[in-house]
């Protein structure tokens, strides 16, 4: 049976890891899948839910590759997205993940399994759980039943409990180097976004792929929405603003369209920018780094801390269904800030 994980060479070593715990009896009730976003990891989880639940796993682990059958009931019922063993929970009509959610998340943990020796609880994201829904996780993972296998997903920078942690074990997913992020994304691209052909082709790739900060799936949903378009819009905005070219609701517009999380984002990345232009180093949005590197020469690089913290209270936020014009006009307003006083508007 071909997995996702088979085309990902950068979540190999985890793989591996999770087969040596299972060959020596030492699989977690927990695990704590952390990485950056877009790095693969839904599709890892997926992979576990799908290995643990198969009838022969006891076989397949002892493979050098091992991988579900594929034949077995439990892998046709994967296969068709209804194995009733296997549960998701994510936000829902909200940016977090609410306590009523949890309690179906508990009253699933301690049943029996319907079909499968085993139950598989995902929480995508564990890092939006409110502080209710966190403490009310928290029961099922201080007294899991043995037949039940939680895999909570962080984004890197998202903080979670600590309680919550601290009762997991944590694996973390790398994100590949450039090589292996374009071979993916070239295989991966669906037909009918692959652009005007040859060199120019590669270049979107490459252009997507450095925006994501080298992570394939989040570079594989900018070239298949609407993403690099909005993100040009708001960057040549961001331009105009310091530039004292557009007023700040004229600038803010396009950081609407983006959305908060998007903008957000965009926000954050650069930011490090500004913080690495600071020390000399390479910018990962060479398209602003030319205003980048010019608020650098002209601003400690504290500075660029600040605007990244500020950031990330836009986020913490952002439970509130916060406006994300407002936010981003508040952020502008310090982004316009670090600009020589000459240049700021009047």
């Amino acid at each position: 049976m071909i997995t996702a994980i088979d085309s990902m060479p950068w979540l190999h070593t985890a793989w591996n890891q999770l087969i040596s715990n299972l060959r020596n009896d030492r699989l977690p009730h927990a695990l704590l899948v952390a990485g950056e976003r877009g790095v693969g990891k839904r599709d890892y989880a997926e992979a576990v839910a799908a290995l643990l639940v198969c009838d022969r796993l006891t076989s397949v682990i002892a493979d050098s590759w091992p991988v579900p059958c594929g034949q077995c009931k439990q892998c046709e019922l994967v296969a068709a997205d209804s194995h009733p063993d296997i549960r998701r929970y994510a936000p829902e009509k909200s940016r977090m993940i609410k306590v009523d959610q949890v309690r179906a998340l508990s009253a699933f943990a301690v049943a029996s399994p319907q079909v499968s020796h085993r139950k598989i609880v995902i929480v995508n994201r564990s890092d939006q759980l409110n502080i209710n829904a966190a403490n009310a996780l928290l029961k099922t993972l201080e007294e899991p039943s043995d037949d039940v296998t939680l895999l909570l997903l962080q984004e890197t920078g998202r903080p979670i409990l600590p309680t919550l942690r601290s009762r997991c074990q944590t694996v973390t997913l790398p994100t590949p180097d450039f090589a292996t992020g374009l071979t993916w994304l070239q295989q991966h691209i669906p037909e009918g976004n692959s652009g005007q052909g040859g060199a120019m082709d590669q270049e979107h790739l490459a252009q997507a792929l450095r925006l994501a900060g080298m992570a394939p799936r989040l570079a594989l949903d900018y070239l298949t929405g609407d993403f690099i378009q909005q993100r040009q819009t708001a960057l040549d905005a961001f331009r105009r603003f310091m530039k004292n070219e557009l007023s700040l609701p004229e600038a803010a517009k396009p950081f609407k369209t983006l959305g908060l999380d998007g903008s957000l984002l965009l926000m954050e990345k650069w930011a490090a920018d500004l913080a690495r232009l600071g020390v000399g180093a390479d910018p990962a949005d060479p398209e602003a780094a030319e205003m980048l590197r010019y608020l650098a020469k002209h601003n400690p690089p504290w500075r660029a801390h600040e605007l990244l913290s500020s950031v990330r209270e836009s986020r913490a936020a952002g439970i509130n269904n916060v406006s994300p014009e407002l936010e981003a006009e508040r952020l502008l307003m310090q982004w316009q800030a670090l600009m020589p006083r000459r240049r700021r508007r009047a």
